[in-house]
């Protein structure tokens, strides 16, 4: 992922990769605008499959794309092998109703990820992380705040059943 931070081809492949690996997002097509060592933005393109009944952008498509922009920065700083992140709880609070192009901008810092997470870590068995996305159209309008509670934990520590 690194490699995106400098956008052209590294991002565009980096969507197409994605658009396969989460096929879930594939319809709504969110793609990555841009991603930084503490800032990730996605886009939700306002367009018919996208709309709700009295055309503005879908509310189910707002909240992906919250979530797609903290679970994607949240990676930056995980190892996948090591650790699971798993949503926990998901709350968007809408503003404004979407008639344009949307972007998700998260914001973290390394050393906000280390004191929140890997430190907790080292004494608890899993941490929740609340991570809050903002979310304005193109001309500006701030649409909706989406708070995506991501649950961490180590792989050793995760009791599954066959």
């Amino acid at each position: 992922m690194l490699a995106a931070h400098k956008g052209g081809f590294a991002l565009w492949k980096l969507n197409f990769v994605l658009s396969f690996g989460i096929p879930f997002n594939r319809p709504h097509r969110i793609k990555i605008a841009s991603l930084s060592s503490d800032s990730a933005t996605c886009v939700v393109p306002y367009r018919r499959s996208n709309h709700n009944h009295i055309r503005g952008t879908h509310a189910c498509a707002l909240a992906t794309c919250a979530e797609f922009s903290t679970g994607l920065l949240l990676l930056q700083y995980l190892n996948p092998a090591s650790y699971r992140i798993i949503m926990k709880t998901m709350t968007m609070e809408y503003h404004y109703q979407a008639k344009a192009d949307v972007r998700s901008v998260f914001h973290m810092t390394q050393q906000e990820f280390e004191e929140r997470v890997l430190k907790p870590l080292q004494e608890n068995e899993t941490v929740d992380l609340a991570c809050v996305a903002h979310l304005s159209d193109t001309e500006g309008n701030r649409i909706a705040t989406g708070t995506t509670v991501w649950q961490i934990k180590p792989w050793s520590r995760v009791k599954t059943q066959v």
